[in-house]
């Protein structure tokens, strides 16, 4: 392994597979990356120094988020099984078994208490994140689930879907409070308002949707993209929403009103992933063209593009605690970026 420093920017090296997720701790100062090489790394934010290899997985992985107290690292991959580690010696500390077919997607609650893990097995589990025990089986899906949010308070889970709906759910219970149905394609991703009193939601249909937690009410319709909506954000600060596209484009919405505020074009193939800055000011977009893009969140204007890259970018993440931003790619490396 190895790291690579270019022109401020570092290079992590060493993943032997695509890389496919990357996160940063709560605190700013270690970096997850989770490759097809069946392993996921932690990382010296600052330096890019490698501090752990999470080895122990039987095929690849998928995501390596961390816990909002930057304790545990969670991992889930195509071996069927999720695990739990200790974020700072490495160890693995639990194997979550349960799930029959490969877990793709995975979030922590925000109070850190339960893990929620989706898969193709068409349901998603609850785990308690002290003691690795199952809490709750969410059954109802009858497709792939792709992803899970958490509402701010933790009460609630929000659950996206190959079955073109999206379900909520009480966390405590387990029970299934709401189906949002009116999506004609596969849900990819899903999001919540700051305020947790919307979803957004991004569907291989062309949509974002908008959605009213408490009733469960679609509320509007974003049209505008020509292919799959990929991934959808808010912003922190203002309130609008953001999706990225197959049409390789990014676009915002007022997400009072619906109506479109802008459309961020440069990117020459895919946009994979959108996501703001803790300020709000910037927003990233992220393409299999192999750059990332900036833009000013106000005027949508390009602000830099990060190129060095040299496979599809499958992910990003702005650092909490300062202006850098990571991201991840199918070149195997990720990469450090001071903006």
């Amino acid at each position: 392994m190895s790291v690579i420093e270019a022109a401020g920017v570092r290079v992590l090296a060493g993943h032997t597979g695509a890389v496919n997720s990357v996160a940063f701790s709560p605190d700013g100062a270690r970096i997850s990356t989770a490759s097809e090489d069946r392993t996921a790394r932690v990382w010296n934010a600052a330096t890019g120094e490698l501090l752990h290899t999470l080895s122990g997985h039987a095929d690849a992985v998928f995501a390596a988020p961390f816990s909002p107290d930057g304790s545990k690292i969670a991992t889930v991959s195509a071996d069927l099984t999720p695990r739990l580690w200790d974020a700072r010696t490495g160890a693995c500390t639990h194997e979550l078994a349960g799930h029959t077919v490969a877990v793709f997607g995975v979030a922590f609650s925000h109070d850190g208490r339960l893990l929620a893990t989706t898969s193709y097995d068409e349901t998603v589990r609850l785990w308690n994140t002290s003691t690795g025990a199952a809490v709750h089986v969410l059954k109802g899906h009858n497709d792939i689930v792709y992803g899970a949010a958490f509402s701010p308070d933790s009460k609630v889970l929000a659950t996206a879907s190959g079955d073109g709906t999206i379900r909520i759910w009480n966390t405590g219970s387990g029970e299934c409070l709401r189906v949002l149905t009116g999506h004609t394609g596969i849900v990819s991703a899903v999001a919540f308002s700051p305020d947790g009193k919307l979803i957004a939601t991004a569907s291989f249909d062309r949509t974002a949707r908008l959605w009213e937690v408490a009733t469960g009410n679609c509320l509007r319709i974003l049209n505008g993209h020509a292919d799959t909506v990929w991934s959808v954000a808010f912003s922190p600060t203002e309130r609008v929403v953001a999706a990225a596209s197959e049409d390789a484009t990014a676009r915002i919405w007022d997400a009072v009103t619906g109506t479109p505020v802008r459309t961020l074009e440069g990117h020459t193939d895919s946009a994979f992933v959108v996501a703001f800055s803790p300020d709000g000011r910037l927003i990233a977009t992220a393409s299999s063209d192999t750059t990332v893009r900036l833009w000013d969140s106000k005027t949508g204007k390009s602000v830099r593009i990060l190129e060095g890259h040299a496979g599809a970018v499958s992910s990003l993440a702005f650092s909490p605690a300062d202006r850098v931003l990571a991201t991840a790619s199918t070149d195997e490396t990720a990469r450090i970026w001071p903006l």
